[in-house]
């Protein structure tokens, strides 16, 4: 369990994870060895799952992005574990999540530009097996897009 020491170093720290020990720990309000006990013990324990680089895809020349919303053919027994097998191959598809509801899965799609995409749709996409409906949504603005607790 977390108590308000360890909430208030991890606010800082998703807000400025590049900083060092000692300046988080001056923003935290405790000793650098206590900030940094305490990010070892939220790693070790899974809270802090990882440090990562987030990807500005349009600068790597990938204009579109579309989230595609997938209802399997559920009388397979398989069909979520095959066909989550089959979209992790397809490296076009950045991000795979599942739903209880009407809607299955949800894929995150990039493409460099529509024909692009609409070659992946026809030759990556429609091949995954089991898939019984699917929907496109093109994204046009991210809004907002955070993990991190508000400080």
């Amino acid at each position: 369990m977390l108590d308000d020491t360890d909430r208030r170093i991890l606010r800082h720290y998703q807000h400025a994870p590049a900083l060092g020990a000692a300046d988080l720990a001056e923003r935290a309000g405790v000793t650098p060895a206590t900030c940094a006990r305490r990010l070892e013990r939220m790693l070790q324990e899974g809270v802090i799952r990882a440090n990562r680089a987030v990807i500005d895809w349009r600068a790597l020349g990938y204009e579109v992005e579309v989230s595609l919303r997938i209802t399997l053919d559920k009388t397979q027994a398989r069909a979520f574990d095959e066909f989550i097998e089959a979209a992790r191959n397809v490296p076009e598809v950045i991000e795979i999540q599942t739903f209880l509801g009407r809607v299955d899965l949800r894929l995150s799609v990039i493409a460099r530009d529509m024909a692009h995409y609409q070659q992946l749709y026809r030759s990556a996409i429609l091949t995954l097996p089991h898939i019984a409906d699917i929907e496109a949504l093109m994204h046009v603005a991210r809004i907002k897009s955070d993990e991190v607790l508000p400080l």
